[in-house]
């Protein structure tokens, strides 16, 4: 449900308030009742789920009910102004999504496990406010939990497909975070999830990380010293990689059919184009887990909070990405 103090139940409640949508899985809402009873009463949405402790197993379960509500009831927010970051909210997501990883790590047949995670927003100052410094956000604590080596932002959207080599990072540490491999998972990984989306022998256009990709040394020399040889060592291994390109104009030619995804070297580099060309739209996917995760591409909004105004169709997707992942019968594992 993500920080419960933000748009998580809302647009929670809002995307599984389509019978068709339900029709298609079995859910399990790892959250509190109390704020998914609210974003109903909001948007006048019947309930439409069972409601279990969290403690309960979930192969205790009956079958029957798609929609589960696993309930943190010893978190509640009622008369307290919720819609701000707040260390109840963190330590309530953080809860949520810790419980989320362990179900989805268990093994096949095993009772109680998760075929895939979607994650509503968190907020990252109220995990700073429940004491969790060690994370900077959900890719983070999803691959330390998940034992990945490795893990990549990926965001897809029905105009654009961009993998990133570098996630939350501030832009002065980036050049300190580049490696010729942190730019090489993002190709390798990103091509996988094309495959694996049905995008036969993907076209991979990867952006320099500095203005004019740098214009031949001019402006740095990342370019040619960390990003073409990442491109080329993936080219050796049967990838249809190409770049660096400037990152001002090789959106443009993605948008337009020209590559099937753009590796970007920097969070605000690719999330920039993604959302202004499809923000209802655009999922969030972690690349390299053993796990299936996405996510949608927004934050918690609180000033939405309360307001009947949270737009759930980026949670649509990511659950709809989410089944079509379970069920792809394409995938590549090392290209996962």
């Amino acid at each position: 449900m993500g920080d419960p103090s933000g748009i998580g139940p809302e647009v929670v409640v809002k995307a599984l308030a389509d019978e068709e949508l339900r029709s298609r899985a079995r859910f399990v809402i790892y959250g509190m009742n109390e704020m998914l009873a609210y974003g109903c009463d909001l948007a006048e949405i019947e309930p439409f789920w069972w409601r279990l402790p969290h403690d309960c197993h979930a192969y205790e379960m009956d079958p029957k009910h798609g929609v589960i509500v696993l309930d943190y009831d010893q978190f509640g927010f009622a008369g307290q102004r919720f819609s701000q970051p707040t260390r109840q909210g963190g330590e309530a997501s953080l809860m949520f999504l810790r419980d989320g990883i362990r179900n989805s790590m268990l093994e096949e047949g095993e009772p109680g496990r998760m075929d895939a995670l979607v994650t509503a927003p968190i907020c990252k100052e109220s995990w700073t406010l429940a004491g969790e410094r060690r994370y900077a956000g959900h890719t983070e604590m999803l691959m330390a939990h998940t034992r990945a080596k490795r893990a990549v932002m990926m965001f897809v959207s029905s105009k654009l497909r961009v993998a990133l080599a570098t996630t939350h990072v501030a832009l002065n540490a980036i050049q300190n975070q580049l490696t010729i491999g942190r730019v090489f998972d993002p190709i390798e990984l990103g091509c996988g999830m094309c495959e694996r989306l049905g995008v036969e022998g993907p076209r991979v256009a990867v952006c320099g990380l500095n203005p004019h990709a740098s214009e031949n040394g001019l402006f740095g020399d990342e370019e040619e010293r960390i990003i073409r040889p990442a491109i080329e060592y993936a080219r050796e291994q049967g990838i249809d990689a190409h770049g660096p390109y400037p990152a001002d104009s090789v959106f443009i030619d993605a948008a337009q059919g020209k590559w099937d995804m753009v590796v970007a070297m920097y969070h605000d580099q690719g999330l920039i184009p993604v959302k202004l060309l499809g923000f209802e739209e655009a999922v969030n996917v972690t690349l390299g887990l053993p796990i299936i995760r996405t996510s949608p591409d927004h934050g918690t909004a609180f000033d939405l909070v309360g307001k009947n105004q949270a737009d759930p169709r980026s949670m649509k997707q990511a659950i709809e990405l989410a089944i079509k992942m379970v069920g792809s019968r394409n995938y590549v594992q090392g290209r996962g």
